[in-house]
């Protein structure tokens, strides 16, 4: 988002909380990331416009924070925003909509929870009700794999008190793809649609990650699955919480699972999704200011939001251990050897220790590329990864494959 709003001929300068490596190059970081320290901060320095990516800061009301202080700010209020921070919330809602999803059970109670999934077919999913960074959902085959992930959510709470509560689900098959809306509270421009690639490994097997890679466009999908899209699920969305009082104002994604009963939605989420905006932002031609503020001022429906007609894809570069425990401070080398001007790097975890880049986290690299065919894009982002290198650094091979 800092690299595209930079080219904005609108934007005088951009400050990141808290910033990495990356964004050290095209904006100011400012180190922090208390919300009491960043609305301090926002407050004191007069700013024209707060754009809120990570999900916790929608959860914690910062955009409603920012709202009483009459402080222009792109993203849903806590309210809205809890059809991505409680799973169980949204599940709810989506039937007293009718929004096609998944059948479902909610359980904070661990034995009520296994005996229910004693009775069930398998695969099922299991899914934390709170935010665990992407991580929170476990497809199980079998019961024992269902009892093992259930004590790891409610017993050993490896997700802290998102895992107090659990969603368990049937599984559903199909297409899976992303779907990402500007929104305004009423109106909604749809995105491209974008596949991510959530599992660790190769062939889509280990455990879920924030995203290991992601492609737009999805081939296969046609232009009446997307309509039926907006139609059953992202316009319903915007009109119910309009109705409850929390009218929408951000990003809207769902996840959804193309069936052969149609679109479904796998869950939702209130923002930019990562790592598929890094994808996005390789193919929006208007400002995405301009955007932006449209959302904000509730001028959404006068927007005509352009992408070009390449393909883009971005592949993950991560630590090794990572989604689980992980080592910091490697030093990365290549990051000066792309010399194609397609492929553009985004840093996600790193930092800047003297004239050295470091990693500073679980994924480290977003290598994105464009090209007019998909297969272009693809060869262009995995020849760039040839050239970059940081030890236990990994990466699936398989983005775009299926």
């Amino acid at each position: 988002m800092v690299w595209k709003l930079a080219q904005s001929s609108k934007v005088r300068k951009i400050f990141v909380a808290p910033g990495n490596a990356g964004t050290s190059f095209i904006a100011t970081n400012l180190g922090i990331s208390e919300p009491k320290e960043i609305l301090k901060w926002i407050d004191k320095n007069k700013i024209d416009l707060v754009v809120v990516g990570p999900d916790n800061y929608l959860a914690e009301g910062i955009v409603d924070m920012l709202q009483e202080n009459k402080i222009p700010v792109f993203g849903p209020t806590k309210a809205a925003a809890r059809i991505e921070w409680s799973k169980s919330f949204a599940k709810k809602f989506m039937k007293e909509v009718g929004i096609p999803t998944a059948h479902c059970r909610i359980f904070n109670n661990y034995n009520q929870a296994l005996k229910y999934l004693q009775t069930q077919r398998f695969p099922s999913v299991i899914k934390a009700d709170g935010l665990a960074l992407g991580k929170g959902v476990a497809i199980v085959k079998n019961i024992k794999e269902a009892k093992k992930a259930l004590v790891n959510m409610m017993e050993k709470e490896a997700y802290g008190s998102a895992g107090k509560k659990v969603v368990i689900e049937e599984y559903m098959e199909g297409k899976e793809v992303s779907i990402h809306a500007f929104c305004d509270g009423e109106h909604a421009i749809l995105f491209p649609l974008a596949k991510d690639y959530k599992r660790i490994f190769d062939g889509d097997i280990g455990p879920n990650t924030g995203g290991m890679g992601t492609i737009v466009s999805v081939p296969g999908v046609s232009d009446k699955e997307k309509e039926e899209i907006a139609k059953k699920i992202v316009l319903p969305t915007l009109a119910a919480l309009k109705k409850r009082g929390y009218p929408f104002t951000g990003i809207l994604y769902p996840g959804v699972m193309i069936t052969k009963e149609g679109p479904k939605v796998i869950e939702f989420n209130a923002r930019f999704g990562d790592p598929e905006t890094q994808s996005y932002m390789r193919i929006l031609e208007t400002d995405l200011l301009d955007i932006l503020l449209a959302s904000v001022r509730g001028k959404l429906k006068s927007m005509n939001v352009q992408w070009n007609k390449d393909y883009a894809c971005c592949v993950v570069c991560a630590s090794d251990g990572y989604p689980g425990k992980y080592a910091s401070d490697k030093t990365i080398s290549g990051l000066d050897k792309i010399p194609n001007k397609n492929i553009v790097l985004f840093h996600a975890g790193t930092k800047i220790k003297g004239d050295q880049i470091l990693t500073n986290g679980g994924r480290v690299l977003g290598i994105t590329a464009t090209g007019r065919t998909l297969n272009q894009a693809l060869s262009r982002a995995y020849t760039a990864t040839k050239r970059i290198s940081f030890p236990g650094m990994f990466f699936r091979k398989d983005i775009g494959k299926s």
